[in-house]
């Protein structure tokens, strides 16, 4: 247990968090390095038959220090942008161990990526293709590129997060990823190396993975029966992870059904866990600012909104609230809501919880994941500090920007101010 309780105060592994809050202020974000270790290690070991690439998805969690300790892992990345690529390098992901997916990759972009020499760029379209080979051809080099297809698969997960079915704007239908296939191979510039697929996050069901690799193994059959050669599968992430009552797939039943559905093809497999690595690994402690009764509510009042975790306003996500000191007291059922000037600004409603004072501290749980990565300064609220524990050690590897920095690069025209 890296988040746990020891005599009502609650640690994360041997710091308590109430000790940082004392020094950062609320809110903050707080990581587990061994957590993320344990995440990215039962990965490794259960894929290990297939020596696969463990390409973390930079997206869930971008602070520079988690993607460092992904390199220092051993593990490599997947990224969706030029910052993301640039991120990763920083962190000392070698090119080699680095995809770059994404529908809307600009010129700009994938001139970065072919100039680094990366793993694999996943193409989403046919103009994708053209583009990444005039840009290869112009700098003088080859791009190894997979196309992504759309295996049009249901994930049975949230509308706003499933990326496999036809009606979703990621991948290339089959019947034109073939063709694309065959032109790729006519351009000097490209190296067809791999099949990518990837069909949504926050999968609690096998199933899905099973029919979209059974897919993606009929493809590869076809591909080489046609001379196309594929050394690389990527089969893009989307594990779940236990928010409230779920109990997602293990990785070692992940692997299995890797190895029932691609194991004959004796091919290099790529996955691009990161809701699975990070998620549980980090905490959003927040203090009560007030408490308000009203005749239908009791409303808990954090420092903390959905400009720090935007989830439960975006997607109904439900994250554990749980008391930072637990005082055994009786229940009560109670809205959290956070201090934004928006009524989708609720952590939770009708939530059993124990009552909750001015000044308390609460940790929102497993908000590692698609927290710190989708903040923003909307009410000009500073993004929150982030630290990471390892051990009895924490750092703070993000502190919290002061009002003037926020306004830092800000400019104000002349005109404005002319009478």
């Amino acid at each position: 247990m890296y988040f746990g309780y020891r005599d009502g105060e609650m640690q994360v592994e041997q710091v308590d968090l109430a000790k940082i809050a004392a020094e950062v202020g609320t809110p903050f974000y707080c990581y587990s390095y061994g957590q993320l270790a344990a995440n990215l290690n039962a990965y490794r070991r259960a894929l290990a038959p297939f020596h696969a690439s463990i390409c973390y998805s930079v997206k869930a969690n971008s602070s520079l220090a988690v993607v460092s300790a992904v390199a220092a892992l051993g593990g490599g990345a997947d990224v969706v942008s030029g910052g993301e690529l640039f991120l990763a390098l920083r962190a000392g992901i070698k090119p080699e161990n680095i995809v770059f997916s994404g529908v809307g990759k600009t010129e700009q972009e994938l001139a970065g990526a072919v100039t680094q020499g990366i793993r694999q760029i996943n193409v989403e379209s046919a103009e994708e293709l053209q583009m990444v080979a005039q840009v290869a051809q112009r700098l003088g080099k080859r791009a190894n590129v997979a196309l992504r297809v759309n295996p049009d698969v249901d994930a049975l997960t949230h509308v706003k997060i499933t990326t496999g079915k036809k009606e979703n704007k990621f991948g290339v239908p089959w019947p034109q990823a073939h063709e694309l296939y065959h032109a790729a191979l006519q351009m000097p510039s490209l190296n067809v190396c791999g099949i990518a697929v990837h069909i949504g996050s926050q999968l609690l069901d096998l199933e899905p993975f099973r029919l979209a690799f059974g897919r993606v193994a009929h493809m590869v059959e076809e591909l080489e029966r046609d001379g196309v050669s594929i050394q690389n599968i990527d089969l893009g992430g989307g594990l779940g992870i236990n928010y409230n009552v779920e109990l997602p797939p293990t990785c070692e039943s992940y692997a299995e059904v890797v190895r029932e559905t691609l194991g004959h093809l004796n091919k290099h497999i790529i996955v691009e866990p990161g809701r699975s690595v990070v998620g549980n690994a980090g905490v959003l402690v927040t203090r009560v600012i007030y408490t308000k009764q009203t005749e239908q509510k009791l409303f808990v009042v954090t420092d903390a909104g959905m400009n720090d975790l935007i989830r439960p306003a975006m997607y109904d996500a439900w994250h554990s609230i749980l008391p930072v000191n637990r005082t055994g007291e009786p229940p009560v059922v109670a809205d959290v809501v956070g201090p934004i000037c928006e009524s989708g600004d609720v952590f939770a409603k009708d939530r059993i919880i124990e009552p909750m004072q001015s000044g308390r501290l609460l940790a929102i749980m497993c908000a590692g994941a698609y927290g710190e990565s989708m903040a923003s300064q909307y009410n000009f609220r500073p993004v929150p500090p982030e630290v990471m524990v390892r051990g009895s050690e924490y750092a703070v590897v993000r502190p919290r920007k002061t009002y003037e920095q926020m306004l830092e690069g800000q400019t104000v025209p002349n005109w404005v101010n002319e009478q």
